[in-house]
């Protein structure tokens, strides 16, 4: 079986790489915001199409509104979306361009408004100080180029996927495959990550939204995973104890800009 898997691997990849050589040429080495963010809205549109969307009114409506905020305070100007995917998973995303996602799996952890700010925060400074736009890059350059590009197959897709995330959106087929393998299973770096939390931190106070909440997000995000394997969400970021003691260092500047926001929400509602 695993002969035949990587055989079928095989024949993705060389395919993939043969029709992606004159997209490799005519991006010219470098990539521009408008090309990765056309990557990015085509990959979009077979997520929505393709994944079940939430019902939860209430949920639903809580996502659009904190999105909308954290979106406005980041001063990006892109073309902002997200949609609530009913899934189990703990985990949130943005994609570059301003493409967003939350799965419901991740609400309940939340318990609060604000916390839910706390995590679109980073989730959209990994888009706005262009750390998705770093791994696409090296992912061209690398033996994925193809199918990033032209987009992975099923077979070759969940080989190469090592999260949850990229299996479940590489089988959606298309552009999303390959978009999945250069954003869910290409790691950030800890710097990107600690990057993301600090720009993160400020833009859910500009919001409007108590920005202290973010030290309590990652209590319960500890909590959430009981001892075992943290949530996809976490595996990536660093230790705990080093990000809260970040947190709580840059707190009185992101409180600052508290101080300044038009509008205090607070801890916005609570999530039941």
């Amino acid at each position: 079986m695993k002969k035949l898997l990587s055989l079928a691997l095989a024949i993705t990849l060389s395919t993939s790489l043969m029709s992606c050589s004159t997209v490799s040429k005519s991006l010219g080495g470098d990539i521009s915001d408008a090309e990765i963010n056309a990557e990015a809205e085509k990959a979009y549109a077979e997520v929505k199409a393709k994944s079940k969307i939430s019902t939860n009114a209430e949920w639903t409506a809580m996502v659009k509104r904190v999105s909308d905020r954290i979106a406005a305070a980041s001063g990006e100007n892109f073309k902002w979306e997200v949609v609530l995917i009913e899934d189990p998973q703990v985990n949130a995303w943005c994609m570059p361009g301003g493409k967003m996602a939350v799965y419901t799996g991740i609400m309940p952890v939340l318990k609060t408004e604000g916390a839910l700010a706390a995590v679109m925060g980073h989730e959209v400074a990994h888009a706005t100080r262009r750390h998705g736009k770093q791994g696409y890059a090296r992912a061209m350059k690398g033996n994925l180029a193809g199918l990033v590009i032209a987009g992975a197959s099923i077979v070759g897709g969940q080989l190469l996927c090592k999260t949850q995330t990229c299996k479940t959106i590489t089988a959606l087929g298309g552009a999303a495959g390959g978009l999945a393998i250069a954003f869910f299973d290409r790691k950030f770096s800890r710097a990107d990550e600690t990057d993301a939390d600090q720009y993160g931190q400020v833009y859910m106070a500009r919001a409007g939204y108590d920005p202290a909440e973010s030290l309590q997000l990652w209590d319960r995000m500890a909590a959430a995973s009981g001892g075992a394997a943290p949530p996809e969400f976490m595996s990536t970021h660093p230790a705990n104890d080093t990000r809260k003691n970040n947190l709580k260092g840059w707190l009185p500047g992101a409180q600052a800009e508290y101080q300044k926001s038009a509008q205090k929400y607070g801890l916005g509602a609570n999530i039941k």
